[in-house]
């Protein structure tokens, strides 16, 4: 089997594209290095995968790379950490547009004229933002309000997409929802503004990688987000990316929508003590909070027994030794200058 993925020297893909080998499938990676840059990945030189830097926008190309997939998984999207949601507002909405609409083209044409099964859309938990059912099953994002940011709006544009595509050119599509992804390979973008959070800039893709540089950069007392009562379901990449291949080989997941996490809630408060616990062991716990942004969602609580009964995923590693994981790697990128 052979699939394309489309932004794949991302955070997500980085575990999707290692995953896909693993279980035999040949890939092919495109990116247009815009966020990271030219970052190197573990099977970069794997005889069975082969990157091509390139636009997402690129219909043409995106034909020519799909012309002998069986799949196809659309993970290319502009984001970053929450500040993004304000500075690229319309870029989130906009840029993201173009690239859903181009890789539904291509994949319309390829399933017509090539042999491409399906599509799989990697999706986001922010089409729950407005959300006020928890825990919050598949389904809701159409029957809450509309998302708040332009983010959320554009990413349940996306599931629109695949909704519109089958209608009309009986494109079989899945949508994957992950949440809170975490794990090693999310470095510093490119596109993120310089934003102080007391005296360490803020690490601005997500909290995790935020809150242990800060503490490696000897941060005390703790500045975190908000009063840390956000919820999250803080989700391995691995597991994720486990939970991506099943529901794109699935038969029972055709044009279906899948939450992918954990099932264990922690909140920010927590999180911060968690990795407080393992770089300070011997100093009492400290925080101040800091302004929150405005699309800071307080509670992010899937409902993930649809995936266990439909896919047989569970999400199987825990938050500590995802973190015994993590904090190695984030100080390494600290003596870098990644983070």
């Amino acid at each position: 089997m052979k699939v394309l993925v489309t932004g794949a020297k991302g955070f997500i893909a980085g575990y999707l594209i290692d995953e896909l080998l693993n279980h035999d499938y040949t890939v092919v990676g495109l990116d247009n290095l815009f966020k990271y840059g030219d970052v190197e990945k573990s099977y970069d030189n794997h005889p069975r995968y082969r990157f091509v830097e390139g636009d997402a926008k690129d219909v043409d190309l995106l034909q020519s790379l799909l012309t002998d997939c069986d799949h196809f998984v659309a993970g290319a999207a502009i984001i970053g950490g929450i500040s993004l949601f304000h500075e690229l507002a319309y870029d989130l909405l906009a840029e993201n547009e173009r690239i859903i609409a181009s890789e539904f083209d291509a994949a319309i044409h390829a399933h017509r004229h090539g042999h491409l099964n399906k599509i799989t859309v990697v999706s986001s938990s922010m089409v729950f933002e407005s959300a006020s059912l928890y825990p919050t099953p598949e389904g809701e994002q159409l029957r809450c309000p509309p998302p708040a940011s332009t983010y959320g709006f554009q990413k349940l544009a996306c599931e629109y997409y695949c909704k519109g595509a089958w209608e009309q050119y009986q494109l079989p599509y899945t949508i994957v929802r992950p949440f809170n992804c975490v794990g090693i390979g999310e470095k510093r973008a490119r596109i993120d503004k310089v934003v102080s959070s007391g005296n360490v800039r803020l690490a601005m893709s997500h909290v995790v990688p935020d809150l242990v540089q800060k503490l490696l950069k000897g941060q005390s007392p703790l500045h975190i987000l908000g009063d840390g009562n956000q919820l999250r379901h803080y989700t391995y990449g691995g597991d994720l990316a486990r939970g991506i291949r099943l529901a794109m080989e699935h038969r029972d997941a055709l044009n279906e929508d899948f939450n992918l996490s954990t099932e264990v809630t922690t909140s920010v408060l927590e999180l911060a003590e968690l990795i407080w616990s393992k770089l300070r062991p011997d100093d009492p716990f400290q925080y101040v909070s800091d302004s929150p942004f405005v699309h800071d969602v307080q509670r992010r609580i899937p409902d993930v027994s649809k995936a266990r009964e439909v896919l047989g995923f569970e999400a199987t590693t825990s938050l500590s030794d995802t973190l015994d994981e993590v904090i190695p790697w984030i100080a390494k990128e600290i003596e870098l200058g990644g983070i």
